[in-house]
């Protein structure tokens, strides 16, 4: 059975800095403040968004976190935008904001990719292409260790 999902309404990140990390995130996204957690007499976590696309990002101050998180270097997600010509907005808002960010890769039938670090580390993938095929066809992709396009396979590796 199928869950009746419609979208994803928020990712949440534990941040080193709750005020930095949140002014990054509004300055990056253009999202607005929408709710803020008020614990052990200061914020400890907000929730930063974006109306019309519909979608929210949660920032949760580390050590009030349940275990401490650290995801240095981990790619959370990935934001959808639908054209080559859209990612290079995503590089003229990175570059306006003096926001460092990754080589912009052709990941073939997948697209483009880039990678944009956040204060902490934490990598915001940002993708133009399709990211599935259609329903019922496998793609297996093969990363090599430099840049480039990746391999394809048709069959899984993964038996579970």
């Amino acid at each position: 059975m199928k869950l009746p999902i419609v979208g994803v309404r928020q990712i949440k990140l534990p941040v080193s800095d709750l005020a930095r990390s949140a002014r990054w995130y509004s300055d990056l996204f253009g999202l607005e403040l929408a709710a803020e957690f008020y614990e052990d007499s200061a914020v400890r976590g907000i929730v930063l968004a974006d109306h019309a696309a519909g979608f929210v990002i949660g920032l949760r101050q580390r050590e009030y976190c349940a275990s401490g998180p650290v995801l240095d270097g981990f790619d959370v997600c990935a934001f959808m935008v639908s054209t080559p010509e859209q990612m290079s907005m995503v590089v003229a808002r990175c570059v306006d904001l003096g926001i460092a960010h990754g080589e912009i890769h052709d990941r073939g039938e997948f697209g483009i990719a880039m990678d944009v670090a956040d204060p902490d580390g934490t990598i915001l993938r940002f993708v133009a292409g399709s990211h599935t095929g259609p329903p019922g066809i496998f793609a297996g992709v093969e990363f090599g260790r430099g840049p480039g396009p990746p391999n394809f396979y048709d069959q899984p590796r993964l038996n579970f």
